[in-house]
């Protein structure tokens, strides 16, 4: 299968994320209950994709979001710099001092091992990126004059207030306009949609947001929870997953969903913190479904942006014109390698990535 993607000369960016970038704070092998130190890092579900598609793949990505302009608000830019990704379309916001108007999102982090689950703890009420309107950014300007070749966000910056599903809205129908591929994951989080109407309004707002959607990603959960595609027979806690029943719940949604070309799901079952079965399943409107390489028993040292990571591979696979069965299998080796070292982004480079999807194992390189 190909999407009709505009040419890379035509444009100054290969992708755009729409979404607000966190300070997260990790405690390492700690508790957050516990700690005395944190390591700091920069994320957020859609950022991740970008600095990904960056860092380890080599293409050029921005990224559309708001910060207050103090000294927490330039360490997150900072980071975000070293990540390469481009903060000309960044947002700066007046500091009051306090930050009753406006503040940084803050996310407390500690990774889990073996029994013990990993643990998040967001600080993002009132945030910067919160308080985006539409009409805020010149969509016109940026997708037609600049050019943009693929355009991705999501059900976390969708959750942050009422205004920002606007946003993504008003956004995502200006890249339709001007031939920008649009992607979209689900990524449904409780604690964000609580006081926004709970999963009765998520699901409203996502069903909204998919109808103009190209590109889909998320796992069983998030068609669930997001979209009311419950997958028959899952289990509460999302352990022993069926692939066929999830294949056919991904069918049904391709049916539902006409503007979708492409729907990518991550497969994961725990069996401990520290050791998941890990694969992806992807589906095409002109190609049926693909299924990546599956990983049981991988060893996870951070299981936070994996998805994310599966995302950008994805996205770079298909912007590169490789097809879904080989970039579904480039999403599924950058989240696998994600996945074992801190921090929500990726540090896995290019080499590594098509190292394992050629099938190497982990001996010693020298």
């Amino acid at each position: 299968m190909s999407l009709d993607l505009r040419p890379a000369e035509d444009c100054r960016y290969d992708l755009v994320a729409l979404g607000e970038v966190m300070l997260r704070l990790d405690p390492g092998e700690g508790r957050i209950r516990t700690a005395r130190s944190f390591r700091v890092w920069e994320g957020g579900g859609e950022y991740n994709v970008a600095r990904g598609l960056r860092r380890c793949f080599g293409l050029r990505t921005a990224v559309v979001t708001a910060l207050v302009d103090n000294e927490v608000g330039r360490l997150v830019e900072e980071l975000v710099l070293a990540g390469g990704v481009d903060t000309a379309l960044l947002r700066w916001v007046p500091f009051d001092g306090l930050g009753r108007e406006a503040r940084n999102g803050l996310n407390f982090t500690e990774r889990g091992f073996g029994v013990r689950g990993a643990v998040g703890v967001s600080d993002r009420g009132h945030t910067a990126v919160s308080r985006l309107r539409p009409g805020d950014v010149d969509w016109d300007d940026l997708f037609g004059r600049q050019g943009v070749r693929w355009l991705h966000t999501g059900g976390i910056f969708a959750a942050l207030s009422a205004s920002t599903a606007e946003v993504a809205e008003e956004a995502m129908a200006a890249a339709r306009r001007h031939g920008t591929v649009v992607s979209y994951d689900l990524n449904y989080r409780p604690s964000l949609w609580r006081s926004l109407g709970g999963p009765d309004a998520a699901r409203e707002v996502n069903t909204r947001l998919v109808g103009l959607v190209d590109v889909l990603l998320g796992n069983e959960e998030d068609l669930g929870a997001a979209l009311g595609f419950v997958t028959e027979g899952a289990r509460e806690d999302f352990t022993d997953i069926d692939v066929d029943a999830l294949r056919r719940t991904v069918l049904a949604v391709g049916e539902r969903f006409t503007t979708l070309q492409v729907l990518a799901v991550t497969v994961r079952e725990a069996h401990t913190a520290s050791s998941n079965d890990w694969s992806a399943l992807a589906w095409s409107r002109d190609g049926g479904v693909v299924t990546s390489t599956p990983r049981p028993g991988l060893d996870i040292l951070d299981r936070v942006g994996g998805g994310d990571s599966f995302a950008s591979g994805l996205a770079y696979g298909l912007l590169s014109g490789k097809g879904l069965a080989v970039a579904v299998e480039y999403g599924a080796a950058h989240g696998a390698l994600a996945m074992t070292t801190p921090g929500d982004t990726s540090m896995a480079s290019l080499r590594e990535v098509e190292a394992l999807v050629a099938g190497a194992g982990a001996r010693v390189q020298r």
